[in-house]
């Protein structure tokens, strides 16, 4: 299995943390020295081991944005 390559260009916001110090964070990432792009995933306290997550471009975080403005949060 190829090595998958990534550089956490910008750290957003800890979104939640775990009884066993995983976080879940929104960042920028660089996945294979591409483009950065809006991830979402559970990390470990020294970022070595993530879960799955999501990752969404600028135009899909646009109009996640929008879709939550509209929601009664």
């Amino acid at each position: 299995m190829p090595e998958i390559v990534y550089e956490i260009v910008e750290k957003i916001a800890v979104l939640s943390e775990s009884s066993k110090g995983w976080t879940k964070e929104l960042n920028m990432i660089s996945w294979n020295e591409r483009d950065p792009k809006y991830d979402i995933r559970e990390w470990s306290p020294d970022h070595e081991k993530m879960g799955k997550g999501i990752t969404l471009s600028v135009e899909e975080a646009a109009v996640l944005k929008k879709a939550l403005e509209t929601r009664d949060l």
